[in-house]
């Protein structure tokens, strides 16, 4: 209804030519970063901090003095140009500098680069509250959030507006942000901050800014890139969505990348909507170009992200404030702590999906830490492994690097029907990368991806002496994980709930870790097979219970999300005996798909093999596949 009125003031406006009237097109240039996590220095290629000899062979990328002169270089080549630089959340967390400063530092750097807006993250809120009011005391740009509601005893009443209006080369340009959903289970805002659910609270925010008079609107998002394409650009006169959470690189030339950038999306209003994601830890530059008509139609979106790598020589001024800052740390950062024979993968896209090598040295290394206390099971979350480790001598920096939360070893007695239902909370976001993915030791899981969440796991077993024993549901057990789990963060309600006995205030992850590479040196990295996924034998509907003697209720339910209707599909009649071709919609799995083409949802995999393989709950809106004759 809203674009129809938008296509009738374009009528109109094509009727006033006749009387002199001339339509303008608009062209913005968006350049926006997502996901700093506090990379202040250089990064390596595994997302750790740069040493001098990686950068003597120009193999570091990001860091705040490098991406300060990528930004200016592009604003030079824009002048005169219309041009926003936005940043889509998530600056604290990820290095010691954040350790040591609690945003400070972050946002000493982040005005040097003049932003013009940026969206609150769920990490921003790691310290509560009290952390984020001196940041937002210090930054010289507006912090926003459509969905971050203040009570009337929090600080933050006033400080955060859910959208601003900006006049960018004479037009108005409204920009409204949001944060995850699931904040209050993934960090810590606190009592006093209620997170409202995105979709409503940008819907609202849009009809404030087009009673402005604002006709070109941009969502600024930290709700990740599967969100932002089944949810948040569908939204009534949203226009643009700028987005984090999820670390997507989009690119059309990184045969890494998730997504085409931009990603363009249909709106039920009858337009296309760019939606935008630029990696993580400085390591690229968003760089967008959209041209609206005179409506504020979006009528052409193009770009690409670009690479901060040695190209781009770091600003010797900020090189030399960030040497002073590390002058407190560098002791702590330079301290050797053990060495590993090879690398150690902890990269989220590894640690957040199955079983890694970095998840089996941090709960390793937990369970170690209290196998006197006679606990026998280990569970932490893939999403707290922050970096991987390259090989040779490993220092106390990179361990907080890997774990820079400050996290403290949590232990407690649990029932084994308690566990099974963490599990499946852990596996409930595998689509998404969510953090809550179980790495574990003491025990062995297998899981089916491909089945709902709530029902994707099957065996369990707990270790007794040497071998491995089914976990038996009414059996309690000893367990070790980490205090932010345990209090029920990353949807581990049932830890919360459940949990007998608990202590919550162990060493510092990082400092077990430590000690644990200190103990095994040289380390040499490994997985061993504790957590095996597997294809459904026999595809059918979804159980509810796992593979346990007895059936498991679980506490934590994954995030709702809504989901745009899918068009219909072809039936099976029509086109089972000839090959034909469909475009992926929002709601579309392989299952889904085989079901209506041959009648057999069996038989999936038979348009999965003609078209690469792909997940096949996990398609690519708006890519077309080939479907095969039966």
């Amino acid at each position: 209804m809203i674009r129809q009125l938008r296509t009738g003031l374009m009528t109109a406006s094509i009727l006033a030519l006749s009387s002199g009237a001339a339509f303008a097109d608009y062209e913005l240039n968006i350049l926006h970063i997502n996901d700093f996590h506090s990379r202040i220095e250089s990064i390596n290629k595994f997302d750790s901090t740069c040493s001098a000899e990686e950068e003597g062979k120009n193999e570091c990328f990001g860091g705040a003095a490098r991406l300060k002169v990528a930004i200016d270089q592009k604003r030079q080549e824009l002048t005169s140009k219309n041009v926003l630089l936005l940043n889509a959340g998530d600056n604290f967390q990820g290095s010691l500098f954040f350790t040591t400063y609690k945003g400070a530092a972050e946002a000493e750097f982040l005005n040097l680069m003049k932003f013009d807006a940026m969206t609150i993250g769920n990490h921003e809120f790691d310290e509560g509250e009290e952390g984020l009011i001196p940041f937002l005391d210090k930054v010289t740009f507006p912090v926003i959030s459509s969905n971050v509601l203040a009570g009337y005893k929090s600080k933050l009443v006033d400080r955060i507006k859910p959208s601003l209006v900006l006049d960018v080369g004479g037009q108005k340009i409204g920009i409204v942000g949001a944060v995850t959903n699931d904040t209050t289970e993934i960090s810590s805002p606190g009592d006093n901050v209620l997170i409202g659910l995105d979709v409503d609270t940008i819907t609202t925010a849009v009809e404030d800014l087009k009673k402005q008079g604002v006709n070109k609107i941009i969502a600024l998002t930290h709700v990740g890139y599967p969100r932002d394409l089944a949810v948040i650009a569908k939204i009534p006169d949203v226009d643009i969505v700028v987005g984090g959470h999820s670390h997507s690189l989009l690119s059309n030339t990184d045969e890494k990348a998730e997504g085409p950038y931009p990603t363009m999306v249909d709106n039920p209003g009858g337009y296309k909507v760019p939606v935008v994601q630029a990696g993580s830890y400085s390591k690229y530059l968003g760089d967008l170009i959209v041209n609206f008509d005179d409506n504020g139609v979006v009528k052409s979106a193009k770009g690409d992200p670009i690479l901060i790598d040695s190209k781009f020589k770091p600003d010797e001024t900020i090189l030399a404030r960030i040497k002073e800052l590390g002058k407190p740390i560098e002791e702590l950062k330079t301290k050797i702590i053990g060495k590993t024979e090879a690398p150690i993968d902890g990269s989220r896209e590894s640690c957040r999906a199955r079983e890694c090598e970095m998840g089996d040295l941090v709960a390793d290394a937990m369970l170690d830490r209290v196998k006197g206390q006679g606990v026998t099971i280990a569970i932490t979350n893939g999403g707290g492994l922050r970096a991987s480790i390259d090989a040779g001598d490993v220092s106390m920096g990179e361990a907080i690097t890997v774990l820079p939360f400050q996290n403290t070893v949590a232990t407690f007695q649990i029932k084994g029907a308690d566990i099974a239902a963490a599990l499946e909370n852990g596996l409930s976001q595998i689509e998404e990368a969510g953090g809550r993915f179980p790495q574990v030791a003491g025990m062995k899981f297998s899981f089916d991806k491909s089945r709902p969440a709530g029902s994707r796991l099957s065996v369990v077993e707990v270790k007794e002496g040497e071998a491995y024993v089914p976990l038996d549901a009414a059996k309690t057990y000893n367990v070790v994980s980490n205090n932010f789990m345990r209090n029920g963060g990353d949807g581990y309600s049932v830890f919360k709930t459940k949990a007998e006995n608990a202590y919550d205030y162990g060493p510092g992850l990082e400092t077990v870790l430590a000690d644990y590479l200190t103990a095994n040196n040289p380390y040499k990295p490994k997985t061993d097979g504790r957590i095996t996924e597997i294809a459904a034998a026999v595809p059918a509907e979804p159980s509810t219970q796992t593979s346990t003697d007895t059936a498991v209720t679980t506490d934590a339910k994954p995030a709702a999300t809504e989901t745009a209707t899918p068009q219909a599909k072809p039936t099976a009649d029509a086109v089972a005996t000839a090959e034909t071709k469909h475009v992926i919609v929002s709601g579309d799995t392989l299952w889904d798909l085989a079901k209506a083409v041959y009648g057999n949802g069996e038989l999936w995999k038979t348009i999965a093999e003609a078209n690469g393989n792909p997940a096949p709950k996990r398609l690519e809106i708006g890519k077309e596949l080939t479907i095969p004759a039966k």
